[in-house]
């Protein structure tokens, strides 16, 4: 008994040595040298401002609140283990990044360490921007620190449950979940690892609409990995697919890939949730080779073909007077029955009919197609929901400057007829995806 106590004391002595070395030993921080990438194809050189270095890298999205002054932070990043609220990053002294070092600005992007050596939550996409050359994170430090105007904007505190909110644990976290610093071209064809490089660094596309696994970590940061960019979830809406034969993109050309990065809309899809902000406030200011480069990427990784030529032809003619319905399918002899149709529908008649069409094809960048949506089939129903009550609205941008808006339904629909209408989207035309249950609806009003 005396050993066996005497172990566990010796144990417990290691215990504390290895928690007090991760807790007070010094991290390691990635230098200049570590990230430098001499190429010529490198993104559009940034101005004097490094204002491009910050649409790339679409900082906006979630450094400014709603409502709130631009990259002044506040605004809640929903975690599964509470809100994790973003920090000022404008050249406020006080309470931004005003008496911030360059050394200590690529620390915070590339290894998630603040100013005073304390680790940052993962929230931060410092796993996707280890990949950041040093001359964008030069850009991006001239833009934060020496540009932009400083606000002065005390941001709540990020309060979550033990023991997640034991920053220490980061750094053990770190050493399974962080991929190497730095960018390393793989092919031979400049245009791919300029879309690799956006994509996986900058872009943190990864961060989004990769899978997470077991310890949260990105289940793969590049095409090397077969789970990168096979879909993700965040703030329990779907972030689709991109890559394997199931997406909905394998329908979609370049021409169509391309327009909806930088207009959040074409013949297929209209942008939702958070992709809204990243059409808002990124990508439709890269460059069309930028833009391009990360569309041939995309499409160089899938799994899919995609067809090469526009869904539509550049310049329409002439439209048909009528919809086409020589060969209905099951949903629209459904839908063009009135007796006895069951309630979604109904529904669907009454609330959806007039700008989705009962073929569920909608109007090209206008109103979305339902039919084959990836949204409207996802596992997670909380977008589909959130837009049926809710309503939702395309961005104004360069290229398609009017916002579109569709009303919210949760004023004239109960739980179970907003249910009933999902569930009949989810099955309709070519869908097939599972019920959705009331009780889903009611957690979301």
């Amino acid at each position: 008994m005396v050993k066996f106590l005497r172990i566990l004391a010796w144990l417990a002595i290691i215990a504390i040595i290895v928690i007090a070395a991760i807790i007070f030993v010094p991290q390691k921080r990635t230098s200049a040298e570590d990230l430098a990438v001499n190429a010529d194809w490198l993104p559009a050189a940034h101005d004097d401002t490094g204002e491009y270095a910050a649409r790339a890298g679409d900082c906006a999205a979630c450094h400014t609140a709603e409502g709130g002054v631009p990259f002044a932070g506040g605004r809640p990043i929903e975690s599964p283990f509470g809100a994790i609220y973003s920090s000022n990053i404008t050249p406020d002294k006080e309470t931004g990044i005003g008496d911030w070092t360059l050394d200590q600005f690529r620390a915070a992007l590339v290894d998630g360490i603040d100013e005073h050596g304390a680790n940052l939550y993962p929230a931060m996409p410092y796993a996707n921007y280890r990949k950041l050359s040093e001359r964008d994170i030069e850009g991006l430090y001239t833009y934060f620190h020496d540009t932009l105007e400083p606000v002065k904007n005390e941001v709540e505190e990020t309060s979550l449950t033990f023991p997640f909110n034991q920053r220490w644990g980061i750094r053990v976290w770190k050493w399974v979940g962080l991929p190497d610093a730095g960018f390393t071209p793989r092919y031979d064809d400049a245009d791919l690892n300029l879309g690799a490089y956006l994509v996986e660094g900058p872009g943190h596309c990864a961060a989004c609409h990769s899978p997470r696994n077991l310890v949260f970590a990105q289940n793969g940061t590049d095409a090397q990995s077969d789970s990168f960019l096979t879909g993700g979830e965040i703030a329990g809406w779907a972030a689709p697919d991109l890559r394997t034969k199931s997406s909905s993109l394998a329908s979609w050309s370049a021409q169509d890939l391309d327009l909806f990065l930088a207009t959040g809309r074409n013949a297929h899809a209209g942008v939702t949730g958070e992709m809204k902000l990243a059409i808002e406030d990124s990508l439709q200011y890269l460059t069309d080779k930028d833009r391009g480069a990360m569309v041939k990427y995309l499409q160089h990784i899938a799994e899919y073909d995609a067809p090469k030529d526009a869904t539509l032809p550049a310049a329409v003619t002439a439209y048909p007077e009528r919809l086409d319905m020589s060969n209905p399918t099951d949903t629209e002899k459904l839908l063009l029955t009135p007796q006895d149709q069951p309630l979604g529908a109904r529904l669907y008649m009454d609330n959806c009919a007039a700008c989705h069409f009962v073929n569920g094809q909608g109007a090209d960048e206008v109103f979305p197609a339902l039919d084959g949506n990836g949204t409207v089939t996802a596992d997670a129903t909380t977008g589909l929901i959130d837009t049926i009550l809710h309503g939702a609205s395309m961005p104004s941008t360069q290229m398609r400057p009017m916002t579109l808006a569709m009303p919210g339904f949760g004023d004239r629909l109960s739980d179970d007829e907003v249910a009933a209408l999902a569930s009949f989207v989810r099955s309709a035309w070519g869908n097939d995806a599972p019920a959705v249950k009331a009780d889903a609806v009611r957690a979301l009003r």
